[in-house]
């Protein structure tokens, strides 16, 4: 844990930006029988850090509801660390009655405020998927590949938890795609699953240009420090498609956002939204911005935003 945090450091020293967050184990982190030490750990961790370092970004995934811990875990984690934390995030949640039972929980550790990530790792949890990202507490919704595959039974075989086969098996596949669009109905975050093959980065760079390109997603878990760098990349615009955007955003801002014409295309208020959101995913991914846009970033409120 301290070396993921030492490492968000030294990358945000780099890029000018908190390019990824780091999330405090609980669930599998904590032995058998020590979990409330763990969790104290946990606490005393995000408190020192935050202390250190204001622009430090980091959540903590505790127990499942349904686990003797849970209560504890929000109790003093949310309670004692809340205001240093993003977000908590829970896994194996099933349904809406679960979620409703976290924000219970953070109200009665005084961490309202909060917002939850909630893992899904089930068949009846992916059919529940649009119902969760509609709950206001609800910020993101990840998939729990391992688990899900878990899941089946032996119906699904370990390839599909493979960098191959979590692509093609037909229900992981739908399986992510229900996540991916439950999240963009509702305007939440769809964070991809793990890559087990931590010591190939171009697998970890493949998977994560398809979870983006193909599937939708716009977050994505590693399980290790050296794919933060290939999922960063991936999940980033690159320069061509900044400088497009750069471009349609000034001459959109020039036209008092009316239609305009670039390249051949018509642009108008809907693309706009488009091209300026992807500004913002360059921006809070640490990529480098023409001046004119990245002043659109140090004043408030921004111009492109007025525009979406």
């Amino acid at each position: 844990m301290r070396k993921s945090l030492q490492l968000q450091a030294d990358m945000a020293q780099e890029f000018g930006a908190c390019v990824f967050d780091v999330t405090l184990d609980c669930e599998d982190g904590a032995p058998v029988g020590g979990e409330a030490e763990h969790a104290a750990l946990v606490t005393e961790l995000a408190l020192s850090t935050k202390a250190a370092r204001a622009d430090a970004r980091m959540a903590v995934r505790v127990h499942p509801v349904d686990h003797p811990s849970f209560e504890a875990d929000m109790s003093h984690i949310a309670g004692r660390a809340g205001h240093a934390l993003t977000h908590i995030m829970v896994p194996k949640v099933e349904s809406v009655a679960d979620v409703d039972r976290v924000q219970a929980a953070l109200v009665s550790a005084g961490a309202s405020h909060l917002p939850l990530h909630v893992l899904i790792e089930s068949p009846a949890a992916v059919h529940r998927a649009f119902d969760m990202a509609a709950h206001p507490r609800v910020q993101s919704l990840s998939f729990g590949l391992m688990d899900f595959v878990s899941a089946h039974a032996g119906a699904i075989p370990a390839e599909g938890m493979g960098i191959q086969g979590q692509f093609t098996h037909p229900l992981v596949l739908r399986a992510k795609l229900e996540i991916a669009s439950a999240c963009h109905a509702h305007g939440k975050v769809p964070s991809h699953c793990v890559v087990t093959e931590f010591k190939n980065a171009d697998a970890i760079r493949q998977a994560a240009q398809k979870a983006a390109r193909e599937l939708g997603y716009t977050r994505m878990w590693s399980i290790h420090p050296d794919q933060i760098r290939p999922i960063l990349e991936a999940m980033s615009p690159s320069e061509a498609q900044i400088d497009q955007a750069s471009e349609i955003i000034l001459a959109a801002q020039a036209a008092e956002w009316a239609p305009i014409s670039h390249g051949g295309h018509l642009h108008d208020r809907a693309s706009y939204r488009f091209f300026w959101q992807l500004l913002e995913r360059a921006h809070q991914t640490g990529r480098a911005l023409p001046k004119q846009i990245q002043l659109f970033f140090d004043q408030s409120p921004a111009p492109g935003q007025r525009a979406a």
